[in-house]
Parts: structure tokens; C-alpha cells; sequence
């Protein structure tokens, strides 16, 4: 028994010995819409720009964080390494200055008051952390 192949354009299941065209979920005869692919390309361009331009914005944030933090933590370092013979009160400022020794002490004397080695003006937060003050007597 010799099986005969069918044309190209007849579609015909060889596992089912049937004519299925109308099952399939795509276009068969010669008269349907042509099937193209559009160009994604501009789209695809457009979003990676975005994503780009997020990414580095994030990762600008977080490297900003990352160096405020640093920087904090180098301040406590060199605070709870200093010498001073008190208990600093939370919420207090305090002043951080250098001896010709290069040793640092804490005090509670402002800048323009003594003629020390002023490092910084900082403040202690409830959680045991230094932070920086800014103010007019800062170098």
C-alpha cells in the first residue's frame, strides 16, 4: 500500500488520518492574513533606557547612603576612642578636639570659647550614635 502525499497547502494529520485546518490555532489556507512579527526594537531601546537610567539612579542613592554611613561610623569610632570623664547626656551637643599629642578628647566647651584643636561639634541620638552638627564655628 503506497501512501500518496499531500500538497503542501492541504493540511492533513499523517498520526490521525484526518484533515485538521480548522483545529489549528493559527492561519492555514493561502487566503488568511499574512503572520508577521512586529519591530520590537524601539520599544525594547526605550525600556532599557529606562531600566538604565533606574538602576544607576538607585545605585547613586545607595553608594550616597553607603559613604554617609561610612562617614558616620568613622565619627563614632573616633569618639568612643576619645577620652572624656562624663556621661553625655542624649540630645546634647558636644565638641570634639585635638591635642598636640594627636589624642582626641570630648568637651562640652564651644569652639569659640577655647583655643583648642576643634575637630567637630556632634550630638548624641537615642540609640548611642554620634551625629555631626553643623554649625559656624565648624572649619
Amino acid at each position: 500500500m503506497s501512501k500518496k502525499k499531500k500538497p503542501d497547502n492541504v493540511v492533513f494529520n499523517e498520526a490521525d488520518q484526518k484533515y485538521d485546518a480548522s483545529l489549528k490555532t493559527y492561519a492555514t489556507n493561502l487566503g488568511a492574513p499574512q503572520i508577521t512579527s512586529l519591530d520590537t526594537t524601539a520599544w525594547k531601546n526605550r525600556s532599557i533606557n529606562k531600566v538604565n537610567h533606574k538602576i544607576k539612579t538607585k545605585f547613586s542613592e545607595l553608594q550616597n547612603a553607603y559613604e554617609a554611613m561610612l562617614k558616620e561610623y568613622e565619627y563614632n569610632q573616633l569618639i568612643y576612642q576619645s577620652k572624656f570623664s562624663f556621661e553625655p547626656i542624649v540630645g546634647e551637643t558636644y565638641h570634639l578636639y585635638r591635642r598636640k599629642n594627636s589624642e582626641t578628647f570630648l568637651s562640652i566647651i564651644a569652639p569659640h570659647q577655647c583655643n583648642f584643636d576643634f575637630v567637630g561639634s556632634f550630638k548624641l541620638n537615642a540609640d548611642s550614635i554620634w551625629e555631626r552638627v553643623e554649625n559656624k564655628d565648624d572649619k
